[in-house]
């Protein structure tokens, strides 16, 4: 009786996660999918379930405080990789990357390779393979432009037209004091984002957009800099929102309060969402939904009081 009683009990924490689970993404999903009213294409959306058949669950306790598992099985790992996390290495301590992490995670021994990687201020869908050969295999697909990726962007201002295209090419920008640091310039190689309009709001009577993205090319802060360049930088963003300053504050670990407060959010509004490819002669979507302080502050769209 007393482990019927155990699986009962398991049975039911299991449900309630479930329920918790279907309850954020019904509500976040809503505030997007009920704003796709300028002709967006639709796709049925596939999440990755709490459980699966052949499914790997994670056995250590402690996998919450490395990242959210997205979907993991024998070759692929898909994380939902936290805002302010480096993908690869940049000092000795084991959790200070994406990759690091990942290596925790799967064990002594394990060679975990990065499929596509996100910057540090991003957060969402990565995927990590086991293996050389399925990394070899992924990139082979993400190189030559078979997957479709969607963003989640918070701007600045209200971004007039409804939907959009900025086609305008990227390089060096020779001028600035980051290494890094991308511009829109003539001799640039070609780049292209396309975006739609979910909603237009105001907050402390600040004016902000939330976009829907869609990068039709891959290059380096590409969404960034385009939004930047038509006026509406991604709320938060450090390098390209006007005071490239806030940037090397960051990276030299001396960011002030006064900074921060006219930074709005503790990491730039930029969210990779959902990818999409065709992988094995099936159709492949993996989906995540944005952290609590990016969800809280894209509810102020819908005149939602988060307090």
């Amino acid at each position: 009786m007393d482990q019927v009683k155990a699986n009962s009990e398991r049975a039911g924490r299991a449900e309630s996660r479930n329920r918790s689970r279907r309850r954020q993404s019904a509500l976040i999903s809503l505030t997007v999918e009920k704003r796709l009213v300028w002709e967006v294409p639709v796709w049925p959306i596939t999440i990755a379930p709490w459980v699966l058949r052949g499914m790997i669950l994670p056995v250590n306790p402690s996998v919450a405080e490395l990242f959210e598992i997205i979907y993991e099985e024998r070759e692929l790992l898909v994380i939902n990789k936290p805002a302010g996390l480096v993908c690869h290495p940049t000092k000795t301590d084991e959790y200070s990357s994406l990759i690091s992490r990942a290596r925790l995670h799967l064990g002594p021994g394990s060679r975990p390779h990065l499929v596509n990687r996100l910057d540090r201020e991003t957060s969402g869908v990565t995927l990590v393979a086991k293996d050389l050969e399925t990394a070899r295999e992924l990139r082979r697909i993400w190189e030559s432009r078979q997957v479709e990726k969607d963003y989640l962007a918070i701007v600045h201002g209200q971004v007039r037209e409804a939907h959009g295209v900025i086609d305008a090419p990227l390089g060096k920008d020779e001028h600035s004091r980051v290494a890094i640091k991308d511009c829109v310039r003539p001799d640039g190689a070609g780049a292209s984002t396309e975006y739609w309009v979910q909603q237009w709001f105001t907050h402390h009577q600040l004016s902000f957009t939330f976009l829907l993205v869609r990068p039709r090319t891959g290059r380096k802060h590409q969404i960034r800099i385009h939004l930047a360049h038509i006026g509406h930088p991604v709320v938060g963003d450090k390098l390209y929102g006007g005071d490239e300053d806030l940037y090397l504050a960051l990276v030299e670990d001396r960011l002030t309060p006064e900074q921060r407060r006219r930074l709005i959010l503790p990491h730039h509004a930029l969210h990779a969402r959902e990818v999409r490819f065709q992988w094995r002669g099936r159709e492949t979507v993996y989906h995540a939904e944005p952290e609590p302080w990016f969800a809280r502050f894209q509810l102020l769209s819908h005149g939602l009081n988060t307090d």
